[in-house]
Formats: C-alpha cells, structure tokens, sequence
C-alpha cells in the first residue's frame, strides 16, 4: 500500500499535514500554516526535498532520542518525524520518507 499525505483542520485553526507510510504509520509531520495553500506548499515540498539524503538533519530530541528534520533548500523544516528508540529506527524512518513522499496521494480531509 503506498503512503499518502493527510491534510486537515486542528484544533486552533491550522492547517496541517502528515505523511503516513503504507501501514498507516505517521513517518513525518508537518507545521501548522494560517493558509491552506501554504500546507500544500509544504507538502510539495517534502515531495520534492524527500528523496534528497542531505535535506535530512539528523539528531536527537531532548529526552536525547534519535530523530530528524526534513528541511528544504533555504533550510526551514518542512518537516519533523517521531522520536525513535535507535539511529538504525531513525534511518529506517528516513528511507520510508524517501520512499513514500514523492509519490504519496493527498488525502484532504480539512
């Protein structure tokens, strides 16, 4: 099953966008944007940043967990993943991004 984007609404009235892998997982989550086309800005993007490996800042989060950030060519984050429980969880997370966001549909449910 492939990945796909979800656009949607949240509570404060942000737009928002999250990419999910084929089983369902969140493998990459986006900002919050007041306009809705600034998030499907950000998700062409991740579409178009995703498969390029130096776009990817790997590091760890402050309970010192691997995680990364997807940024684009002028370096803004369009793009944070979870946290993981090892460097080899983190670059499988990576691959799975590469793998999925050039050709993930769009699931606008905002």
């Amino acid at each position: 099953m492939a990945g796909k984007f979800e656009l949607y609404e949240d509570r404060a009235g942000e737009y928002r966008f999250r990419l999910k892998a084929g089983n369902g997982e969140i493998i990459l989550t986006g900002e919050g944007y007041k306009q809705k086309a600034s998030a499907e800005n950000g998700i062409a993007s991740v579409r178009t940043n995703a498969p390029l490996d130096t776009r990817y800042e790997r590091k760890t989060n402050a309970a010192g967990k691997p995680m990364f950030n997807l940024k684009a060519s002028n370096g803004q984050v369009i793009g944070t993943s979870e946290a993981y429980s090892s460097e080899a969880a983190r670059e499988n997370g990576i691959a799975s991004v590469k793998a999925n966001a050039p050709d993930a549909r769009l699931n606008d449910q905002s």
